[in-house]
Order: structure tokens, then sequence, then C-alpha cells
């Protein structure tokens, strides 16, 4: 309730000086898929608005979902802004999406557009999530609709000025609402609707529109242009991104520790820790301590690699103070304490963790098989095979198994020449010096493709 009456005070108070200057508001624009980009375009843009003294934040709304941690975010940000706040519903409010319009002060839907269905659901498949998630969801759900407090109706009673059982219909079929919805399906408004339950002000075709449902007519708009930067840190801040620079800085780490000297293992993993931390300290998110802990964990581990033989105290210190680093930078703002930590965070933040652990273990285990050994192999090394087929020919071993046997000199071996063996003519040399011909011999060895022969012992048995 009290937020509620900030809000109508704050507003009244613009309203009286439209007669001397214009209402100041800031649109931001959320017509993407919620997730890290927005939530940066959302935390840049109500920096701005501050900044810039905007008397009112419009937020242009056309999305149909997206990942539930980022829309806890731009809801908290915006239920905390302390700025009056107004969702205008372009079309498409679904799922995360009717999250952050119910978490504004103010909800203007267009004549044919939608709000609602807010079930957690699988990323891949868009089947529901366990219970575990649903309860959560209705709880952000719950708690939002609350905080817009109560209000006297018109037989003098005090009543939810958002009913927050119907935020929990939005998530949960199983959730009934007299008049509304049964315990089958899950609920999603239309603008009439909305407007009847309380969770819409209005409908409008446009902005113009929606602001004179509030009594702003004089206004000046200025409008939030998201910057390359502001891209570039969305991505890297998206936890499909994070748990492979996990898995660069893990698996980096990993081989640098099996190589000698400072080689491409390194260089991959301090790539990849700058592309991690540097993201989230422009933007804000991570404490500078955490970049501070990270860096002396790195310094600790160099000092083990170069000066300390072995693997003892400071590799391990240096290994768990970076990998605390990695954990405790998803968190925002995170200060020694996971009190203020929402449980949603904590498992966002564990799930990137564990999938980058996860990653990097399997690359580790690719990269050093039979199977990662012929990958690289197949670009890195000389893996051509000499086939007879291809006109490559080896040393004849087939003379080697006449080692052993009697021959005789078919001509003067001096040291080399021919001898008969087993019928065969082959050539040979004499490791007995000069051998004429017709002298037996027997053959000692098959060295470098050459048969050697030495004088054959006669054995004389006296009788």
């Amino acid at each position: 309730m009290k937020g509620f009456i900030t809000m109508l005070a704050a507003l009244m108070l613009a309203l009286a000086a439209t007669c001397e200057a214009a209402v100041k508001v800031y649109r931001i624009d959320l017509d993407e898929e919620i997730g890290a980009t927005t939530w940066q375009f959302t935390r840049a843009g109500l920096q701005a608005a501050r900044e810039r003294g905007a008397d009112l934040v419009l937020v242009h709304l056309n999305t149909y979902g997206g990942e539930v941690g980022a829309a806890d975010s731009i809801r908290t940000a915006l239920l905390h802004c302390g700025i009056p706040t107004m969702a205008f519903v372009d079309n498409n409010a679904a799922s995360a999406g009717a999250l952050i319009a119910l978490a504004c002060d103010t909800v203007i839907m267009r004549p044919d557009a939608t709000m609602g269905a807010a079930t957690v659901v699988n990323g891949t498949d868009g089947q529901a999530m366990p219970d575990k998630y649903q309860s959560y969801m209705r709880g952000i759900m719950r708690a939002t609709a609350e905080s817009h407090g109560k209000v006297l109706d018109a037989d003098g009673r005090w009543r939810w000025r958002r009913d927050p059982v119907i935020a929990e219909a939005m998530v949960d079929p199983r959730v009934e609402v007299d008049g509304l919805i049964d315990d089958t399906r899950v609920l999603t408004f239309t603008p009439d609707e909305a407007v009847r339950w309380g969770y819409a002000d209005g409908k409008a075709d446009n902005v113009a529109e929606a602001l004179a449902h509030i009594g702003v007519e004089s206004f000046e708009i200025q409008r939030y242009q998201p910057t390359w930067v502001d891209r570039l840190t969305g991505f890297f801040g998206s936890p499909g991104v994070q748990a492979i620079l996990i898995m660069i800085i893990v698996g980096g780490i990993y081989f640098e520790l099996q190589t000698p000297g400072m080689g491409f293992p390194s260089m991959a993993a301090l790539g990849a820790a700058v592309l991690y931390f540097l993201p989230l300290y422009i933007s804000g998110v991570v404490s500078s301590w955490i970049v501070v802990v990270f860096v002396v964990g790195l310094l600790l581990m160099l000092l083990e690699l170069f000066v300390i033989p072995g693997f003892g105290i400071a590799g391990i210190a240096g290994g768990v103070m970076m990998s605390a680093s990695l954990f405790f930078g998803l968190f925002e703002n995170f200060s020694f304490s996971l009190g203020g930590v929402s449980s949603i965070a904590m498992w966002y933040s564990l799930g990137t963790m564990m999938a980058g652990v996860a990653l990097a273990i399997g690359a580790i285990w690719l990269l050093t098989s039979r199977y990662g050994t012929r990958l690289m192999g197949g670009r890195n090394m000389l893996v051509k095979e000499q086939l007879v087929a291809d006109g490559y020919i080896g040393v004849d071993m087939r003379p080697s198994r006449y080692v052993g046997m009697d021959a005789v000199a078919l001509t003067d071996m001096r040291p080399s020449g021919k001898v008969m063996v087993d019928g065969e003519r082959l050539d040979a040399v004499s490791d007995d010096g000069f051998i004429d011909s017709g002298t037996a011999v027997r053959i000692v060895r098959y060295e470098n493709a050459q048969l050697y022969v030495e004088h054959a012992r006669v054995c004389i048995v006296d009788e």
C-alpha cells in the first residue's frame, strides 16, 4: 500500500507541473527474449532515467518470456528504482514478460494484447519444470502482486489491488479463481479481463493514449538506445556463454599443468577469464574484490608452476580461490553473505558453474582419449600411411627364414657374392673373409636386407 500511495503522489506532482513543463518519460524497450541482454538494457536504462531526472519510466513490452533469473532481476530493479513505472503491453507479455509487467505501478495493454502463462518450462523441449521451480515462481508472482498493496473498494472494504491468487494462477493450473478460471488451465489475460480483475489499468493503441490514461497529456519521451557494449556485455553474461568460458578456464588450467612453460592452454584460460569477468565488472554485477581474489589465485597457481616444485599449498589455495571467485562472481553484488541471495539466483549460479565444470571434464576426456588424438592429429601431426598398394616398399624380411641353414657359394665371395640355399640363388656377404666358389657355408644372420655367411664348420667323429 505504501508503494502505491508513493506512486500516486509522485504522479500527482508530475501532473501538477504539466502546465509549466512536460512530464519527462524515459522509455525502455523489452521486445526480445528475456535474458542477460535485456537485463543489461533494463539496468542501464533505469540508471540513465535517474541521471536525467525522469518523472516516469515507460517499459514497452512485447516478449514471449525467457530466463526466470533475468526476469527476477528486472522485476526487482523496477520495484526499487524509485521512479513511478508503467508497462505498455504491446501485443505480448507472456511468461517472464508477465512478471515484469506485474512489477510496474501501472499496466496498459493494447486491445489485442495478452498477458500471463508464467509456468516455468524447460528451455529445450518446453515441458513444465518440477514443482520446486513452480513453487518459487508462484512465490515471486504472489510477492510482486502483494507489493502493490491494498485499496478501498466501493463497499468500504480493503482488497488487494492485484490479487496474489490470480498471480499464482498464471503459473499453476491447479489454482482456481471463481469467475475467472478453473483448475485445468494456466491463466492468460485478455485486456478486458485484465482491466476487470485489476491487472491492467486500461487499454490503448499507442504510447500517447497509454500516458493519457494516467492524465499525462504533455510529455517528453527519451528512449534508451542500447549500445554495442550493452549487447556484448549481455551476450557474455548469459548462462550458456558463462558455462563455456568456465569450461575453457578449467580445461586450460588442467592442460597447462600437464605441460611445461606457458603455452596455448594458459592463453586460452586467461582470455576466457577476461571475457568472464570484464562484462560483469563493467555492468556492476561483480564486486572488485572478487576479481582481486581471482587474480591472487592465478598468481598462486603461476607460483606453483614456475617457482615451487610439485603441487602443494600454493597450487591448492590458488585453485580454491579461482573456483570461489568464478562461482560468487555469478551473484550480483555478492558481499561475503548468501543472506541476500535469492534461491533462484543460487540455483541458476550453481547450475551454470556445474555445467561449466561438466563441460570441462568432457572436453578433457575427449582430448586425452584416442578420439581426441585422432582429432588433433589429423590437423597437427604427420599421419600419412605409406602403403605397399601406393608404391611404398619396405624391407623384405622373407630371407630371414634362411638364417641357420647351410648353403654353397656359387661365386667367389670377396667378400660379397652369391650363394645357393634351398634351391634359390641369393646375394650374401662373407663374415670370414674371402670364400672360394663351391665352398660350403652357413647363413648366420640377416641385417639391413643382407644375408651374412661363414664357413660351414665340419665336425670329424673318430670311429
